[in-house]
């Protein structure tokens, strides 16, 4: 019998997706526990530093207790102080004690990163693990970096002549230069939607209709990073679509978000009390085939590898499909819709996360020294 592959969970981080990372790293460790696998959960604390989860509060954690809407700073303040070394073995990590860095806690096969939002999305970490040369799930540096900032997003996604809604950006000191805001937005129509360009989660972001404070807006969006993305609104569904593997990756079955306030905020993301997502979305079948393509070529154009959820606005009147994001490290909670759209595609949750793992290992053997950047 072949010993259980040693996978470390980091989760938590100091972005404002922190809560939402708890809540999906329980979500993935619950599922992987038992059945080939040895849970380290490693908590990222809001500040940056990490801590282990000691195993007896993590089987309580698995056990089902607190729900996965109470995960808070508990999961990344209760352990010691640690942090991560390359391993005695090529292609290994270890877990190290802050106070005594020769003491290890344990080793480490594979890293599954279920970070969301900056600094655990954006290919900090995913740099960090390649310095250590250790397996990793999800997409590399340079994927990860591309589909954190929605500006180079954009860009790469209209090089590859993947459409996309009109839109504009700057950074903060052309907008503090500006004596009239919508001076920077000639050419939009309202409604616009006001985003900083490295966020996820639907934080920051501001819905501005006719008569609405664009300036408030922005603000709001600057609050969360430097650079604003404001985008042309479309009246139309917000589709969704998961992309799951490497050089030749699947699409999934396609999921729609039905929401009130005409757009799915953060409220409504995390803490609604009904569920605004319907999954297979009713579409003619011509349109969920191309929503497929477009999420397989969207992945491709930003080299993604592992899995991404690419999210698009439908324009039915016009018949015309716009691609608005991708997000390389989708929620991973009991109500996300990456696991539902594959579930009904016939793949369950745990099927995602042992064709993950296994992605993670294939791409570090595939390159040159056994895991460069990609």
């Amino acid at each position: 019998m072949s010993a259980p592959v040693r996978i470390g969970i980091l989760f938590g981080g100091p972005s404002a997706e922190h809560d939402v990372s708890c809540a999906s790293a329980l979500g993935v460790a619950r599922a992987l526990a038992g059945g080939g696998y040895r849970i380290v959960a490693i908590g990222v604390t809001r500040t940056g530093g990490l801590r282990l989860v000691p195993d007896a509060a993590l089987s309580g954690f698995l056990a089902g207790t607190p729900s996965e809407r109470a995960i808070d700073d508990r999961l990344t303040v209760i352990g010691p102080a640690v942090e991560l070394r390359a391993g005695p073995r090529s292609g290994t990590a270890v877990v190290t004690a802050m106070d005594a860095p020769g003491a290890v806690h344990a080793e480490l096969d594979v890293v599954f990163p279920v970070l969301h939002g900056p600094f655990g999305e954006d290919g900090v970490v995913q740099g960090l693990l390649e310095s250590l040369g250790v397996p990793y799930v999800g997409c590399g540096i340079l994927a990860s970096a591309v589909g954190m900032d929605k500006v180079a997003m954009k860009r790469a996604l209209r090089a590859e002549g993947v459409p996309i809604t009109p839109h504009v950006s700057f950074d903060a000191t052309t907008y503090r230069t500006t004596e009239d805001p919508e001076k920077l937005v000639l050419g939009l129509r309202r409604p616009v939607f006001v985003k900083p360009a490295r966020m996820g989660s639907s934080i920051g972001i501001s819905r501005v209709a006719e008569g609405d404070d664009l300036a408030a807006a922005i603000e709001e969006a600057l609050r969360h990073d430097t650079v604003v993305v404001v985008e042309q609104g479309v009246s139309g569904r917000e589709l969704e679509c998961g992309v799951l593997g490497g050089t030749r990756p699947d699409a999934s079955a396609v999921g729609e978000v039905r929401v009130s306030g005409g757009w799915f905020d953060y409220r409504q993301k995390y803490f609604g009390d009904t569920d605004p997502m319907i999954v297979p979305a009713s579409l003619p079948p011509e349109v969920t085939e191309r929503i497929r393509d477009l999420s397989v070529r969207a992945f491709a154009a930003i080299g993604g590898w592992g899995l991404a959820r690419v999210d698009f606005l439908f324009d039915e009147v016009a018949g015309e499909l716009y691609v608005n994001e991708l997000n390389t490290m989708p929620g991973f909670t009991a109500h996300s819709m990456y696991p539902k759209v594959w579930a009904a595609a016939g793949v369950d949750y745990r099927e995602i996360l042992d064709r993950l793992v296994a992605l993670a290992f294939a791409r570090h053997v595939q390159r040159p020294g056994g895991g460069a950047g990609r």
